[in-house]
């Protein structure tokens, strides 16, 4: 059952906040500061000087040496997990045994059996639990998901994406290692590719849970030089994903994931009904981050021609925070708020995350056996 409704202002302990530089400080910290509900009373780092000094740069209240200080503290409701994904688990464990509130940055796990293992105890404990599952949150794609709803395609007959995911291309990023290796479960299957999927389904639907995926993987890049460093790197994970399936409706799905970027097209879905067609096109394939314009046509309609995000769909607390890595997590935030003072379910919870990280585990399989 889910637990007692938090009261407002919702206190936030962020666990992975530094003072240099990190996805926190990027997008979390500036989206949780935009909005009334929520206020950042304490962070973790990966020791107490580190911890000390993000606390006096960010001018956050409380700073501990480990996350299990944190969630510990009676300051804290909301413990948002932000650290690499091999972390996510002992991190996450040691909130739900305190009773706290969970928000973890997608992946939540490095694989599926954790997550199921993370899922079970979080539903032993009782506390609400939110996965950072961010593009199911940008206006462009809660818009998109409306036109399908409210029938502007007609019954949905198939969906196609091409897509490049920015990273795992030829360049190499600082601490890019991490990514690289399939055992973090932190890829471009999982990260970039993971989003980008469960924002299609937030729009068209789950897949169907019997009917087979045909997928490939590949890793084409097999060598990638550190220019920091000149250390070569042998990836083991794919920098190629391409996969169809059909989802519960019964419409048709087709995919190329790519890695790096294109000189051509860079991110390009289609969405086909019986009485019109979206298309959606932006400046990558990483969903959450992507600047997206939609273009639609249906009935006697000449062409394709833009369709605005309304207002309405947009956060006004977070009008300064459009453009920018942070307005969809902040709009994640908004909805989270809502979810634990109101009682409402809409952020994507653990066990979301784990029918997701099964979703992804249903496509390396099936690459796997050659289907």
């Amino acid at each position: 059952m889910p637990s007692s409704p938090v009261k407002s202002p919702v206190r936030v302990g962020i666990v992975g906040l530094s003072a240099r530089r990190g996805w926190a400080s990027q997008a979390h910290l500036p989206a949780l500061r935009r909005l009334d509900g929520f206020e950042v009373r304490a962070l973790s780092a990966s020791s107490a000087t580190s911890a000390r000094q993000a606390a006096e740069k960010y001018g956050i209240a409380h700073s501990f040496g480990t996350a299990a200080e944190l969630a510990a503290s009676d300051e804290v409701d909301l413990v948002v997990v932000t650290v690499k994904v091999p972390d996510h688990r002992e991190i996450i464990r040691s909130a739900l045994a305190e009773g706290k509130a969970v928000f973890s940055e997608w992946p939540l796990a490095t694989g599926l059996a954790e997550a199921e293992e993370l899922t079970a105890l979080a539903a032993e404990c009782g506390p609400r639990t939110f996965t950072g599952l961010q593009a199911r949150s940008a206006p462009v794609v809660r818009h998109l998901r409306d036109l399908v709803a409210d029938g502007y395609v007609g019954e949905v007959l198939s969906t196609s994406m091409v897509a490049s995911g920015r990273g795992w291309g030829a360049e190499f990023p600082p601490g890019g290692a991490y990514l690289l290796d399939r055992a973090t479960g932190a890829n471009m299957l999982t990260i970039p590719f993971g989003h980008t999927l469960d924002g299609l389904t937030s729009v068209l639907g789950d897949f169907d849970s019997v009917a087979g995926i045909a997928a490939v993987t590949a890793t084409r890049r097999r060598e990638i030089t550190d220019p920091r460093t000149g250390t070569v790197h042998r990836p083991d994970v794919a920098d190629q994903v391409v996969f169809g399936g059909t989802l519960a409706s019964g419409a048709v799905v087709s995919v190329h994931y790519r890695g790096g970027m294109s000189r051509g097209t860079n991110f390009h879905w289609e969405i086909n009904g019986t009485e019109g067609d979206l298309v959606v096109n932006g400046d990558h394939g990483h969903l959450q981050m992507s600047t997206l314009t939609v273009t639609g046509a249906r009935g006697c309609d000449p062409g394709p021609a833009e369709l605005a995000t309304p207002e309405r769909y947009f956060e006004p607390e977070l009008s300064a925070l459009r453009g920018t890595d942070a307005y969809n997590v902040g709009a994640a935030y908004a909805q989270i708020h809502r979810d634990l003072t109101e009682g409402t379910s809409v952020v994507p919870d653990f066990a979301h995350a784990t029918r997701h990280h099964r979703l992804l585990d249903r496509i390396e399989r099936a690459a796997a056996a050659g289907r």
